[in-house]
């Protein structure tokens, strides 16, 4: 079906929907919460919150809660403000007929700049923090849920940020600032997590981890409620990964009444439940299942396999009494894709692009997690945090051998009349680790101290084989042979295969001051150690922050630091029991210049530099041993002017400039790194023009990533009966594939009903259906290529709330 026709038909679908709306009831709803200092988690008595287009507000009580009532259904902004912190805005909350809004909000302290105190509104959630004085970009659930192109993804958000790249539109996973996809800090409600994405194609490569990350994120639209990012310089509470910090909080239960939502779409539905269990209990639930059979059928994308997988998240928020607030949160998230010889059609060309070649592949995934975090206020300037939880995610994964009959040009003739194996290749990874952190908190003065420990027992069970030895036909000039005319490797199970079943104890230390030296000058010095068992390894790493402002709109900020990351566990499991990889080491610096034009609109630039050392490297492709011999550096600098969400519009221009080298010590020399691309340039824009409609755009370039260059040799088996081609690779990552262009568009209607809330959405990825090429997959069979890549990525769906 023609891809025009196919959205032609979704948006008369989408407009039909809108027509058959019910009509809106003239009724009231209320708006209630808890407002509280950000740095010792005390309430503020005496806060004013004002709905500002209506002007109805309230004073909050003496524990910080406040309550309006009788407000029109509707979307409203709100601005809350007290002596002494900064004044915040709240871009949007939304009044549903008979409903109640809960929110828990904090408060920035203002910094004293000479003989007064100036307190300035910002809808810069968490930006003004002067203990993340650079590099931080935070995000509402609305701006989200609205990022055209992103479907709600959080991953697929981020990827517009000054100093990230992502993979491309098919994937989700991001990468920062000259590092890589599995080099970010994530965590969760204070929960660390090493792996928020879907379908990552673990042992795709060689038996090796895709360096491109997963598609999806595993939190569906609206479960995440606040976000805030450092693409590096972030201080010695958070460690273990070096490149940046992600900071994902879940949305609570609403403590005033019940809501219901669900969202349907091209790809699948999601229920989302929240209201009060008790007078002092909340409870949020979200399902999700995914399934791409609709979005293959709209596209026309033949021979890709079966996808689908689910998400299941549960939180409940207790307030024990005035000083304990105890949260529980558990998700577990499996995915199944697979994609066997029945799913190949006769009649393909397998240089076409995503044809998949002669990839089979059988995939079985989950993550799961549960976690307790117990916030106790101590007295009036000082918390304590306690943090207990249980992560485990299993991976199994075969991959097949696929050689199809082919006609002259590359088309499949019949596949099953070819050589197919479905478990050429096989990959268990599975891990369990509990772990507890304990943080404590204590305002001073002109400081402010977080102390705290982390403790984390960690099991890994894995095993990777091949169950024959197979001819490996992409090689490095390098690569051991052993002769120079033998264009191929062949991969010997002895060498490859590993199991590993063993345990470890990681434990953390560390120490974080924020000191307002003058009135102008804020130092963050902070001092972090980490015992690494696998690795037998103590690492002492110093970090500094800070910020100096120049006046009440310039200011500029830096930080410096070294960071240590682990490797990862399946490189630790693949190892030989006397070659201990050692964890990799970067020292970082930055240095930033920040104009607060007003409330909702910024302007920062910031160069920064990085060096790479002890990097893990993979001396011989074929073989499971790695070392620490790499070293690398990258360095660049970022722009961006921001306009929050704030009245009617939004939006975001940036540019981004980088280069990122290795070296992996082999007399090659350096090369660019995989996630070097010099040039980005990103801009969005989202309009409102009233309660119903809302419009939005993003477009995104960035230079064409890098990739091998190699050269072609022909019948290196000499066996003309068996025709195979071999790629050499004569210079690592040293061409680019195109560049990257895409213009996504999104529309939303919303309308108020008797009952709750109705909206409709259509939300395109890539409008113009330009092939933007991820990856380039050499092919023995024909000696060319095929690309994997997207094109246009349409979705489009319906949401309600009751």
């Amino acid at each position: 079906m023609d891809i025009k026709n196919n959205l032609k038909f979704l948006m008369m679908t989408l407009t039909a929907g809108m027509i058959s709306i019910l009509s809106v009831a003239q009724t009231t709803g209320s708006f209630k919460g808890k407002i509280i200092e950000h740095a010792t988690k005390q309430p503020i008595t005496g806060a004013s919150v004002i709905i500002d287009k209506i002007q109805l507000g309230v004073a909050t009580g003496p524990t910080g809660t406040f309550a309006i009532t009788n407000i029109p259904v509707g979307t409203y902004s709100v601005t809350i403000s007290y002596i002494g912190f900064q004044t915040k805005n709240i871009s949007e909350i939304t009044i549903a007929a008979n409903k109640t809004y809960y929110s828990e909000i904090e408060l920035l302290e203002e910094v004293a700049r000479m003989n007064e105190v100036t307190v300035t509104a910002t809808t810069f959630k968490g930006e003004n923090n002067p203990l993340t004085p650079v590099s931080t970009f935070s995000y509402s659930r609305e701006e989200i849920f609205r990022n055209p192109g992103a479907q709600g993804d959080i991953m697929r958000a981020l990827s517009i940020l000054p100093g990230v790249v992502s993979s491309g539109a098919q994937f989700s996973a991001i990468a920062a600032r000259g590092q890589g996809t599995q080099d970010n800090v994530y965590m969760v409600d204070d929960i660390p997590m090493f792996n928020l994405s879907h379908l990552e194609a673990e042992g795709f490569v060689s038996g090796f981890n895709d360096p491109n990350g997963g598609r999806f994120s595993i939190f569906a639209p609206r479960v995440i409620d606040n976000v805030q990012f450092q693409n590096g310089g972030f201080d010695a509470v958070n460690g273990r990964k070096s490149s940046s910090y992600l900071s994902l909080g879940i949305k609570e239960g609403n403590k005033g009444t019940w809501s219901f939502s669900g969202q349907f779409d091209l790809l699948g539905g999601i229920i989302n439940v929240d209201g009060p269990l008790t007078k002092k209990t909340s409870l949020f639930a979200s399902a999700r299942y995914h399934n791409f059979a609709s979005l293959v059928n709209l596209l026309d994308l033949k021979n890709a396999g079966s996808v689908t997988f689910g998400d299941y998240v549960l939180k409940t928020t207790t307030h024990i009494n005035a000083r304990n607030k105890l949260s529980f949160v558990a998700l577990y998230s499996p995915e199944r894709p697979y994609r066997t010889i029945d799913h190949i059609s006769s009649g393909t060309n397998v240089h076409d692009d995503n044809s998949a070649g002669v990839i089979l592949f059988d995939h079985r995934g989950s993550k799961a997690m549960a976690g307790l975090n117990l916030r106790t206020l101590i007295n009036a300037s000082s918390y304590w945090k306690n943090v207990l939880y249980y992560r485990t995610s299993a991976v199994d994964n075969y991959f097949g051998s696929f050689t199809p009959a082919l006609d002259s040009t590359g088309v499949i003739l019949d596949p099953k009349s070819g050589r197919y194996e479905d478990d050429l290749r096989y990959i268990r990874n599975d891990q369990q680790e509990l772990g507890y952190r304990s943080i404590f908190t204590k305002r001073y003065k002109t400081l402010t101290l977080t102390a705290g420990i982390d403790a984390i027992l960690l099991n890994l069970d894995f095993e990777r084989y091949i169950k024959r030895t197979d001819t490996v036909f992409t090689y490095r000039t390098t690569d051991l042979r052993p002769s120079p005319a033998q264009h191929y490797q062949i991969l010997n199970p002895a060498l490859f295969n590993s199991k590993y079943s063993n345990s470890a104890f990681n434990g953390s230390g560390y120490i974080s001051l924020s000191w307002q030296i003058t009135k102008s000058f804020i130092l963050n010095p902070g001092l972090r150690y980490d015992y690494t068992e696998f690795a037998g390894q103590h690492t002492i790493s110093p970090r500094l922050s800070g910020s100096v402002s120049l006046n009440d709109k310039h200011s500029i900020n830096f930080a410096t630091g070294i960071y240590y990351q682990d490797a990862a566990y399946s490189d630790v499991a693949g190892q030989s029991a006397g070659n201990k990889l050692k964890n990799e080491r970067s020292i970082q610096s930055i240095l930033g210049y920040k104009i607060q034009f007003s409330s909702d609109l910024k302007l920062v630039a910031e160069g920064w530099h990085k060096q790479f050392d002890d990097v893990i490297v993979q001396p011989n492709r074929i073989q499971s041993y790695l070392t620490n011999n790499g070293t690398g550096y990258a360095y660049g600098a970022d722009l961006s002017l921001i306009k929050r969400l704030s009245r009617k519009y939004y939006g975001q221009i940036s540019y981004s400039y980088m280069q990122s080298k290795r070296d992996d010590n082999n007399n090659l020399g350096s090369y660019d790194y995989i996630f070097s691309t010099p040039h980005t340039v990103s801009l969005l824009a989202s309009y409102k023009p009233n309660n119903k409609w809302v419009f939005s755009g993003k477009f995104r370039y960035s230079t064409g990533r890098p990739t091998d260059d190699y050269v072609v040799h022909a019948n290196v088996l000499n066996d003309p009966d068996m025709l195979r081609y071999s790629q050499e690779i004569t210079a690592m990552n040293g061409k680019r594939l195109p560049d990257y262009y895409s213009l996504d568009l999104r529309a939303d209607y919303n309308v108020q009903m008797k009952r709750g809330t109705f909206s409709a959405f259509i939300d395109i990825v890539n409008i113009t259906n330009r092939f933007n090429v991820n990856a380039e997959v050499f092919l023995p069979n024909t000696g060319r290529p095929f690309n994997l890549g997207l094109g246009v990525f349409p979705t489009f769906g319906v949401r309600f709330e009751l």
